[in-house]
């Protein structure tokens, strides 16, 4: 097969430098994009480093606090594709200035909520809304829209790698500062960086002639038919989910597994760096070997591996460096199946719905999350081990490898008539 991206359906909007319109430069796009999402990405991962401090200081289970986030995953989901839709309607600015406000007051509301209820709405709902408006589906959309198709898997490697440096960056900076000014401290100093999203979001102001269509016009209705109707954008959903269920459960509940293995705080703060560390190189090389093999075989293998790292690190003894091996072999797999999949995305389907059909498939992703983090708490309040979902993400994981083979990425082949466009059933 062809390493190149296949050719843009002649009934998809042409890229903004084929339309003769002025369009914003590559480097802009990587350098907002990419602090963009080391923001947005690098707080949220530190989230489990809170899970301690703030069951023991509020007298809450396990299980309400993964409850939480849980639902922060599952809104963040659900608002995803609207938050996409709002974008390629209307561009990436206002939605991006949007979720930076609910991201601080988020965070913020976090730290004074007296009851689960009230965190449950902080830290669930109005984080995960802004984690819709302020991460990948957003980001990926000016990318798509903005940078030319042979350098966009590569491009989109970049913003998720840079999301990598946040957990990195942020984790160490989030564990300190619960540790020397209190966990409710940490939340205001969090609150107040996620503003800092706001000046970033203005490089990212996209010209209007970039974001319309020159072809025929696809309505929102016919693409969302054209996208659920076709087995391939199905399979990379599922795929999707299984992603989702495993970073989310490792990412919150991995400090208390290994705190409850006599394993120090510091371990698991190592860990999480070491995570972020090795997915800055994981995705990277994600996105730049997107553009020369094809893509599904890469998603397969990276799931795959997935599980063979889990199964390994049950089995061998547990120690610090064991863990550290663990994080840094996993970080190579965390989020480097995000460059193939909207890159795929974007080839089967053209730009012009690009923010809106990566929030869907995001959403299929945060249904994993809610169910990774979720049953991660229930579970272990209800056998007191985490051995059960372990397991759980070794199967997902054989079972997103196997999904994945038979994706076709070649650009959907669409019939032009005068009031719709519709694909073409599949051979």
């Amino acid at each position: 097969m062809s390493s190149q991206p296949a050719p843009a359906s002649p009934s998809g909007p042409p890229h903004p430098s084929a339309q003769g319109g002025a369009s914003l430069s590559l480097q802009q796009v990587l350098l907002c994009g990419a602090a963009i999402v080391t923001l947005s990405m690098g707080i949220r991962h530190g989230f489990g480093l809170w899970l301690t401090p703030i069951t023991v200081d509020r007298g809450w289970t396990r299980e309400a606090f993964s409850l939480a986030l849980a639902v922060q995953n599952l809104a963040w989901g659900v608002a995803g594709p609207f938050a996409g839709m709002l974008a390629d309607r209307f561009g990436a600015l206002r939605v991006l200035v949007v979720g930076a406000l609910l991201y601080a007051a988020g965070l913020a509301l976090m730290a004074v909520s007296n009851t689960a209820a009230g965190f449950l709405g902080s830290a669930g709902v109005l984080i995960g809304l802004a984690q819709s408006g302020t991460t990948y589906a957003v980001v990926y959309g000016v990318i798509a829209r903005q940078i030319a198709p042979e350098r966009r898997s590569w491009a989109m490697g970049v913003a998720a790698a840079a999301g990598s440096f946040g957990q990195f960056l942020m984790v160490p900076v989030e564990n300190w500062l619960i540790g020397y000014t209190g966990w409710q401290n940490a939340l205001f100093a969090m609150a107040l960086a996620a503003c800092l999203i706001i000046p970033l979001a203005l490089g990212l102001r996209e010209p209007q002639v970039a974001r319309r269509s020159s072809g025929p016009h696809q309505s929102i209705g016919e693409a969302l038919r054209e996208a659920f109707g076709y087995r391939s954008f199905q399979l990379l959903m599922l795929g999707y989910f299984v992603c989702g269920f495993q970073v989310v459960f490792i990412g919150v509940h991995m400090p208390s597994y290994l705190k409850d293995h006599g394993l120090s705080p510091q371990v698991a703060t190592m860990a999480l760096a070491l995570i972020g560390l090795f997915n800055i190189f994981g995705t990277y090389t994600a996105g730049t070997l997107g553009q020369r093999l094809p893509k599904r075989y890469l998603l397969s293998a990276i799931y795959g591996l997935r599980s063979v790292v889990i199964l390994i690190f049950l089995q061998v003894p547990l120690s610090p460096w064991s863990v550290y091996v663990f994080a840094a072999v996993m970080g190579v797999l965390w989020l480097s199946t995000v460059p193939p999949t909207n890159a795929i995305v974007a080839q089967i389907f053209g730009v012009q719905h690009m923010s809106m059909l990566g929030g869907f498939v995001f959403f299929s992703h945060q249904i994993g999350s809610f169910l990774g983090v979720w049953l991660g708490g229930k579970l272990y309040d209800a056998t007191g081990s985490y051995d059960v979902v372990w397991w759980l993400a070794i199967a997902l994981g054989i079972m997103a490898m196997l999904a994945n083979l038979p994706v076709r990425e070649t650009a959907i082949a669409r019939r032009t008539t005068p009031a719709t466009v519709r694909a073409r059933p599949q051979p």
